[in-house]
């Protein structure tokens, strides 16, 4: 009698066993995601020129990739800016990138190598066009640059490419009616404080540290320039991506003393090719948004990504990863 007691003891604690791994599992089922593994490889990124905003934001978004998903090692890769990003990203130089809406289109405009295969992953932040002179300068309007030495960017820069259609927008050639400098937002603020050139143009996230820390060492200006959207747009191409937009009075206390300026603004995307890995590119879109307010404490342009936005990268189609990751998240 007892030996049959036991029997059925322990045939009921493996019954009860059995039943508790079903709910387990069950449980794991529900919480982990079976069926989708951590991607890893290396990733090749690029970024922008040094101590602007294209950079910081890399470094900070590789630092969140390597929680996220830590089996992919990210190499940043300065550039002179938006329009060599694309370039690199569409020719297999580089898989993942930043540039300016502006840029992209001018790249698949042109038919360059690769822009059909162009992918977009996130609208990011606004870019804001500034043009920084002394405060003391002649220079009241872009009209006003004629005959000056101007830094208007490096050769493959989305500075570059803006500078060109302003100068344009406002009636200037832009190498035969200014002294055109070439020179990235590393360099542009020396020359201005030493005399080397009247102005600059820069176009970045707000504010740019580099602007920012040039304000408090002399007294400079922001160029107002909304007045030459409509101009703009009558370029036609990738002139359409500018829009009038104001840069807050606290944007640089410094220079702005209290004034908002009227500027022009363009967004930037995160930008691939359809040949990334889907489950990277979801990976690394969730990353963006999910990192949002930890960059934005350090770069602040980026606490303007918006879930709400990012999915909307005209002129590119977005990327089936990027796709992917917008449907998971989906209210």
């Amino acid at each position: 009698m007892l030996q049959a007691l036991t029997h059925l003891s322990r045939r009921r604690a493996l019954q009860g066993s059995a039943a508790a791994l079903v709910v387990f599992g069950l449980l794991m089922w529900w919480l982990l995601p079976l069926g989708e593994s951590s991607p890893s490889g290396r990733m090749a990124f690029s970024t922008g020129v040094r101590n602007g905003v294209y950079e910081r934001y890399g470094k900070l978004l590789r630092t969140a990739i390597s929680k996220d998903m830590p089996k992919v090692q990210v190499d940043l890769r300065n550039s002179e800016g938006s329009q060599q990003n694309i370039e690199r990203v569409a020719t297999g130089k580089a898989d993942f990138t930043i540039a300016a809406a502006d840029a992209v289109e001018n790249y698949r405009l042109d038919g360059a190598p690769g822009a059909d295969r162009l992918r977009g992953c996130a609208r990011l932040y606004d870019d804001y066009v500034q043009l920084v002179v002394d405060r003391g300068s002649d220079i009241h309007s872009v009209e006003d640059l004629r005959g000056k030495r101007v830094a208007v960017g490096q050769g493959r820069s989305g500075v570059r490419l803006i500078a060109d259609r302003v100068l344009d927008a406002a009636g200037l050639d832009p190498v035969a009616d200014i002294e055109p400098v070439s020179a990235g937002i590393d360099t542009m603020p020396g020359l201005l404080k030493d005399g080397s050139i009247d102005a600059f143009f820069w176009s970045g996230g707000l504010p740019t540290t580099s602007v920012r820390e040039l304000s408090k060492k002399m007294d400079i200006r922001l160029v107002k320039l909304g007045y030459l959207v409509d101009r703009l747009h009558k370029q036609g191409g990738a002139s359409r991506y500018y829009r009038a937009a104001t840069m807050p009075a606290d944007a640089y206390p410094d220079a702005q003393q209290g004034s908002a300026v009227p500027t022009l603004a363009v967004a930037n995307l995160l930008v691939t090719t359809d040949q990334a890995n889907a489950d990277l590119t979801a990976g690394l879109t969730r990353t963006v948004i999910d990192s949002r307010d930890h960059i934005g404490d350090q770069v602040h342009a980026a606490q303007l990504v918006d879930l709400r936005t990012a999915l909307f990268t005209d002129p590119l189609p977005l990327h089936e990863g990027a796709r992917r990751y917008y449907r998971s998240v989906k209210p």
